[in-house]
């Protein structure tokens, strides 16, 4: 206990956290500031869309102050039963490791918790006034509260839409035209920037160690983007798999360790520029009957790739045309969530 004779020694703050908003966030706070510590558990149950150890990360990484645990509950809640209280009361004492002094929630059923723990309940925003917001509502209408999420939740739920294709296929401008409609962030290629610094420039030949540092600077790009975008999608100008295309142009073989990283960094979309437009050759740009071989790559490998994609052709607006409605269709499935059960307290 500090000098400060309304302070606690242990508080404890439990919830789902799916997705973690902006009311779990001013709760955690609350309680940090009136402890000399605070355990956040995240309880989840089997069967939710959104992974319990994610929950926990956007937790730590929103407060680091906390000490954060996370544990499975399957027990169904039933407010009335006594034998429910116990089941969740044990799992809950087991995770704080310690006497608890003060429960915080918004809701009710912290009286009762505490009771149970031999706590205080601090209750933080009655009705939820000050912040009018829950996972129920998030989870309902992701566009409408994409404002209520920590950034480490929108990274994670935020779907990404890649544009690919060979050299000369307008995927740059085709990548900020989609942007623009869906009033999103897009990321460009990190490759131009590269060639402007790279020893020998363009025509210098290629290291394969090369496209590591590409693809490094490349998800560098897309996680800052991901934490700060206004909706939940994020335009790409290429990803990891263009670039092992890329790697297997330049270098003259398959870089399985590329492969084996866009396959665990795979977007909601992949959308092929067509490479019927005139070519321009500039760049890493060696020639046309080369680009179509490239084009005619990348089809294969979107094929085998078990991420959606579309080709697109015709002039840009065209191009935005073909691609808006899928972009639709798959963001609804991108952002539809299991709900949470009811089998564990907090929200």
């Amino acid at each position: 206990m500090s000098e400060r004779e309304d302070r606690f020694a242990h508080g404890l703050v439990v919830g789902k956290f799916s997705p973690l908003h902006a009311g779990h966030s001013s709760l955690i706070t609350s309680a940090l500031r009136a402890c000399d510590r605070v355990t956040v558990e995240v309880l989840g149950s089997s069967v939710e869309t959104i992974p319990l150890a994610a929950r926990a990360e956007w937790v730590r990484e929103e407060h680091p102050t906390a000490r954060v645990v996370a544990a499975v509950d399957d027990t169904p809640v039933d407010f009335e039963s006594d034998a429910s209280w116990e089941a969740h009361t044990a799992l809950i004492a087991t995770l704080a490791a310690g006497p608890v002094d003060a429960v915080f929630t918004n809701d009710p059923y912290g009286a009762e918790l505490a009771g149970r723990l031999g706590a205080e309940w601090v209750q933080v925003d009655p009705g939820r006034v000050l912040n009018p917001v829950s996972g129920t509502a998030v989870r309902a209408d992701p566009w409408g509260h994409w404002h209520e999420l920590a950034p480490a939740a929108r990274a994670h739920l935020a779907a990404r839409v890649v544009v690919v294709g060979a050299e000369s296929t307008g995927t740059t401008t085709l990548a900020a035209a989609l942007a623009e409609v869906l009033g999103t962030e897009w990321v460009p290629e990190y490759g131009r920037e590269y060639l402007e610094v790279r020893e020998g420039g363009p025509a210098a030949p290629w290291r394969s160690d090369e496209f590591d540092l590409v693809v490094d600077r490349q998800l560098a790009l897309e996680h800052a983007a991901l934490r700060r975008v206004p909706v939940p999608v994020l335009v790409c100008d290429t990803d990891v798999l263009a670039t092992t295309i890329r790697h297997e142009r330049h270098v003259g073989h398959p870089a399985p360790r590329l492969a084996a990283r866009a396959a665990a960094h795979r977007p909601a979309l992949y959308v092929l520029a067509g490479d019927e437009i005139p070519f321009v050759r500039g760049g890493m740009r060696d020639g046309e009957h080369q680009r179509h071989d490239t084009q005619r790559r990348f089809r294969e490998v979107l094929d085998q790739s078990g991420v959606p994609w579309l080709e697109v052709h015709g002039e840009v607006e065209d191009r935005v045309a073909q691609t808006l409605p899928v972009i639709q269709s798959v963001l609804r499935d991108h952002l539809s969530f299991v709900a949470p059960t009811r089998a564990t307290v907090g929200r």
